[in-house]
């Protein structure tokens, strides 16, 4: 059950980007929505709003105390067959901004007041209309940076991850009333479900969420991304291979060492895999100021990593300030990649020494100048976070820190169950830690959650979604 109440407002935003566009959404939900819209709306053919055939498109003119502010469509979606769950009216006005701003104010002045962030979304959810999960998709899709982003949310939206949670919450409801009847009636022909029995679909519940969880790897490195930073020696190609990444040319490329002396920092996909990607000044002995102050925060960002790409030169031998850097890097815990660069350029006996080559889970060659190696560099990233092998289009990810600690919770109480019932407690006793699961499993996909959950999650959307 939801911890909130109807909402008894009606709400109204804008629902498309602020700017100068073709056309502009003005959405109104609540149960004075058809009300509201028809003070500001008059369709040509003549009818009231609440009259107009649910879900088509009829012209009209909007006007502002009798005043027209300009022309365009309405669309009338009645309850419970709308986003929201509540009966819906959207305006589509001309894409100005004073002319889309006039026409919230009209709307406004009809008696509708300011949606918050995320409101009408919120209000999907307390009507029954999307579960805490699919709210989550809505959110990841608006925000997708990368198309493996957009597919996997797209697939929460579609019920990918509910499904799988709601089916392992039926199983554990259907265990426990199966216990508890027989208690409760012992006289009656029930069933009994013996110990062993019990033990036995526990674990394969428990089985199933251990897989849910499984992707929880790969759906933070998707979604909540990976600390990466990209480090070497001055003039190793750190900057043209972040230009690389980029896509385009955010970093200086000279042939001077120690031209990057400042952290350069950009969100971008590698393959499946976000990267939260930071160029560093080039790490040794710095002379001046200015350049040792780049070098410490180049060190200081290496210690954070959660990955990191190591540059060399190959087209040079292995250097007193390579060994430097391997050194610093055997004191961090990331899975690090040596990157030999500058393929393009003629070899001259570059090989990483016997005793700083275990530090790097692979060794990869590239030339960040022409991209090659580039693809192996991919799919290692990939492998590295679990994502080679994920599947984005139908597939149940779990994606944020919130849904995996509920998850980690609920199948560490399944597990006491078992080990109850395997030290002879019997099933009814060990029921009580299913009962705790099945609450966790409903916290984790909004069917029993604090109301401070539903406000932090919705507190990211924007307004009007």
């Amino acid at each position: 059950m939801h911890t909130e109440t109807l909402f008894s407002s009606t709400i109204a935003a804008v629902s498309t980007p602020r700017g100068k566009g073709g056309v502009a959404l003005i959405r109104i939900s609540g149960e004075e929505a058809a009300a509201v819209a028809g003070r500001c709306f008059f369709p040509k053919c003549g009818k009231k709003i609440e009259d107009l055939t649910p879900r088509k498109a009829y012209f009209g003119d909007i006007l502002s105390d009798g005043s027209p502010i300009d022309d365009g469509l309405c669309t009338r979606f009645p309850a419970p067959a709308s986003y929201t769950g509540e009966d819906m009216v959207e305006i589509s006005c001309h894409g100005g901004m004073l002319v889309t701003e006039r026409v919230l104010e009209a709307v406004f002045a009809a008696g509708a007041v300011p949606a918050a962030a995320g409101e009408f979304t919120r209000r999907a959810f307390v009507n029954g209309k999307l579960s805490l999960t699919k709210a989550e998709a809505v959110a990841e899709i608006l925000d997708a940076k990368s198309d493996t982003q957009l597919r996997i949310a797209a697939a929460a939206r579609r019920g990918a991850l509910s499904d799988r949670l709601e089916k392992a919450e039926r199983e554990l409801v259907a265990l426990c009333g199966a216990v508890y009847a027989k208690i409760d009636y012992p006289d009656e022909d029930l069933a009994e479900v013996g110990d062993d029995e019990f033990a036995d679909r526990c674990a394969a519940v428990l089985r199933d969420l251990d897989s849910l969880a499984a992707t929880y790897r790969a759906g933070s490195a998707i979604f909540e991304g990976v600390n990466t930073v990209i480090c070497g020696a001055p003039n190793r190609g750190k900057s043209s291979l972040y230009n690389l990444l980029a896509g385009e040319e955010a970093a200086i490329v000279t042939p001077i060492a120690g031209t990057t002396r400042d952290l350069l920092e950009r969100d971008l996909p590698l393959g499946k895999v976000m990267l939260h990607l930071t160029d560093t000044a080039g790490i040794h002995g710095a002379a001046d100021e200015v350049e040792r102050i780049g070098v410490a925060r180049a060190e200081s960002r290496v210690r954070g990593a959660e990955l990191v790409f190591c540059l060399f030169d190959a087209s040079q031998p292995f250097s007193d300030e390579d060994a430097s850097l391997c050194e610093l890097l055997g004191g961090i815990a990331a899975p690090k990649l040596a990157l030999l660069n500058k393929l393009d350029i003629k070899r001259g006996g570059f090989s990483i020494p016997a005793r700083y080559r275990a530090l790097f889970c692979d060794v990869i060659e590239i030339s960040a100048l022409h991209g090659e190696g580039i693809d192996r560099l991919r799919t290692k990233v990939e492998e590295l976070f679990d994502c080679g092998a994920i599947e984005t289009d139908n597939a149940a990810v779990v994606t944020n820190a919130r849904q995996f600690a509920a998850l980690t919770e609920a199948r560490a109480r399944i597990g006491d169950a078992i080990h109850a019932v395997k030290s002879g407690m019997g099933a009814d006793l060990a029921s009580s830690d299913l009962e705790r699961a099945i609450a966790v499993l409903g916290e984790l996909d909004g069917r029993c959650v604090s109301e401070a959950i539903v406000s932090e999650i919705f507190s990211h959307f924007c307004v009007g979604k």
